[in-house]
């Protein structure tokens, strides 16, 4: 769906206050007076205000015609959910072994002590200072001095920002209950074996703890480099191992397709699936299909 909703904590009772709309620079103001504080709107203003990026800046090195202005965090971070796009590492090389980083929600962020795939830094205001310090140049600091690094303020403009990043809550679940699991009230009879399936036998709960929005706050290496040979070439990127990931929340799980921290699976079946193998669990297809329909739920 696009442009995604905007669920904000502070006003559970307004649903979605996006109005359907791409907020951007030229309308944020208007949609969100009065229902937000003058400090978010001004962290609100800062996220959708373009800054000089590796790719996208006023020098000849850039990757489009026309010299630009930069980019902003919600440029990808659409209504602080996703555009789809990808984007490489920025902490890793040499260059052709960085690996795809699919551009996560920013839902629900209130709850998350990880940001960062795998940089594992601990706040929001870690987070949105190292995007713009040295994620934004691909880990250059060099290259961003040249280029015009915006150096935000720690105590006002990266605070403001994490404000307003810290309020965005996760869509609504009407079948579940505060504790994270189904409302047997609700939820349908495969829903429910799916959610068994999904606490036992698929082992996903303990990771994704369903009082912890469907996350444990830890970082976790699924060993993938078992089924393929390190140092191989695919489409000029180096096949390395992908080291400790940390565990994304679930909730809402069904609006951000294709999955995995790459978008390597295409629908949560293929994840299922995935898992399935990767973690040798042999769930049968009514299991499989079961865990798909409790995800839906999320």
């Amino acid at each position: 769906e696009f442009p995604p909703p905007i669920f904000l904590t502070t006003h559970p009772e307004l649903g979605d206050v996006s109005r359907g709309d791409l907020l951007t620079i030229r309308n944020f103001y208007e949609y969100m007076n009065g229902i937000i504080t003058p400090v978010q709107m001004e962290g609100l203003r800062l996220l959708l205000t373009p800054f000089p990026q590796e790719e996208f800046n006023q020098t000849e090195d850039r990757k489009v015609a026309m010299q630009s202005t930069g980019v902003a965090c919600l440029d990808c971070h659409s209504n602080f959910h996703t555009n789809g796009a990808f984007h490489l590492t920025p902490d890793v090389r040499p260059q052709a072994e960085r690996f795809r980083l699919d551009t996560t929600s920013l839902r629900g962020l209130f709850n998350q002590q990880i940001h960062g795939s795998k940089r594992s830094l601990r706040s929001v205001e870690d987070f949105t200072e190292f995007e713009q310090r040295t994620a934004y140049f691909n880990g250059d600091h060099v290259s961003a001095t040249r280029k015009g690094v915006n150096l935000p303020d720690r105590p006002n403009q990266v605070a403001m920002m994490a404000q307003m990043q810290n309020i965005i809550d996760f869509p609504p679940a009407p079948k579940l209950d505060p504790f994270g699991r189904l409302d047997p009230a609700t939820a349908s009879a495969l829903e429910i074996k799916g959610e068994q399936v999904f606490m036992g036998k698929g082992r996903c709960g303990e990771c994704h703890v369903p009082a912890q929005s469907f996350m444990d706050n830890n970082m976790h290496d699924l060993k993938l480099e078992r089924f393929y040979k390190v140092g191989q070439t695919f489409n000029d990127q180096v096949a390395i191992p992908d080291g400790p990931i940390k565990t994304f929340t679930l909730r809402g799980i069904k609006d951000s397709p294709p999955y995995l921290h790459d978008g390597r699976l295409m629908t949560l079946g293929d994840t299922v699936e995935f898992f399935n193998l990767v973690l040798g669990t042999k769930l049968d297809q009514s299991e499989k299909e079961a865990l798909v329909a409790y995800l839906l739920t999320l």
